[in-house]
């Protein structure tokens, strides 16, 4: 019972088939591929327009270069107090933009508050230099807490990002699980809703290790290539990315992963929902729930073989008694019924 994270979940038997396809023979380097530019074009069909399209090996990756490509000198970009960029990636987009500091606003459920976004925003004085300069906002869909920002919310988000001439990433490690909970269009959740680069992650979600910075205006990233390039990011054998995404976006296969990482997340909510041992900390929106129970019954899981992880609670998060933690628990595309079920069974027991 794997609920650690969809990082420990393996790939998809298409996705390690298609790059042994591609194992043999000879093939263009550093993204000239004929299957890299095959998936560029991809990439242009799925977003319904012409996009610039950069492979990376991490997310961390895709992140900080997304970051560093809006660079300003004292530069700042604001993001979620919780989110992945501040929290989890161990100062990266501060290193790669060469000392650009991220600030944090607060929002319930792990997403910006608009309101807040203006108030923090005034905080930079462009009169004040020692503060620094604004350079981007960054949201993270889904959350890092497994909530999504609705279409409205985003563009309200990007209202205020047009208002300061600031351009708007968004986090996309779990892209496909927001996607599908909405039931939008990669251009409707992203350039539709004023959204300017994307870190478009596949590694969550059944692949070995593909993630894709794409960016809506092809020329916003003219100076990619070389901060790539800089950062060891730009990749010989390109084509074994590529040929990662060639197969995760045919007929549709991230969106089915997503789709049943998703239902192995709903499945467990019910029953979670039924217990009076465990409860829900708030409802999922995609496959990550966050959940408290006393220690006691955490410790009884976790020794008949259950895997998940302690977690620090958003701030925003009510407190919890001194007996009790707080879990999260994750599915992904290798999760299985069997596996939920068993669970279940352990939580109808405790």
């Amino acid at each position: 019972m794997h609920f650690a994270s969809d990082n420990w979940a393996g790939a998809h038997p298409d996705i390690t088939a298609n790059i042994s396809a591609h194992g043999d023979g000879f093939a263009a380097s550093y993204g000239a591929s004929i299957i890299d530019k095959q998936v560029e074009q991809r990439f242009n069909e799925l977003f319904e327009r012409e996009v610039a399209v950069y492979f990376v090996g991490t997310g961390t990756a895709a992140n900080s270069l997304a970051l560093a490509s809006v660079n300003r000198p004292g530069g700042v970009s604001l993001c979620h107090r919780e989110a992945h960029v501040i929290e989890d990636e161990c100062g990266a987009p501060e290193y790669f933009t060469g000392g650009a500091r991220l600030h944090p606003v607060d929002g319930d459920l792990g997403k910006i508050n608009p309101a807040n976004l203006r108030k923090e925003l005034k905080r930079f004085n462009p009169a004040f230099i020692h503060a620094g300069q604004p350079m981007a906002v960054t949201i993270t869909q889904a959350t890092e807490i497994g909530t999504i920002y609705t279409l409205n919310e985003i563009a309200a988000i990007s209202g205020i990002c047009r208002e300061h001439d600031l351009p708007l990433h968004m986090d996309g490690a779990r892209f496909a699980n927001a996607l599908v909970t909405l039931g939008v269009t990669p251009a409707e959740m992203t350039w539709k809703q004023g959204v300017d680069i994307v870190s478009f992650g596949g590694t969550k979600n059944g692949c070995w290790c593909a993630e894709a910075l794409v960016f809506m205006n092809p020329q916003q990233a003219k100076d990619l290539p070389f901060i790539r390039k800089r950062a060891a990011q730009l990749f010989s054998k390109t084509r074994f990315i590529a040929a990662q995404f060639d197969a995760y976006l045919n007929n549709d296969l991230w969106l089915d992963l997503a789709r049943h990482a998703n239902a192995m997340t709903g499945r467990l909510a019910q029953a979670i929902n039924a217990s009076d041992k465990i409860k829900l900390a708030w409802q999922p929106q995609a496959n990550e729930i966050f959940a408290i129970l006393k220690k006691s019954d955490s410790r009884k899981l976790q020794d008949q073989g259950a895997v998940f992880y302690d977690w620090n609670p958003p701030h925003s998060a009510d407190p919890i008694a001194e007996d009790e933690t707080f879990i999260r628990l994750v599915t992904s595309f290798a999760t299985t019924k069997t596996e939920i079920d068993h669970f279940i069974t352990l939580i109808k027991a405790l």
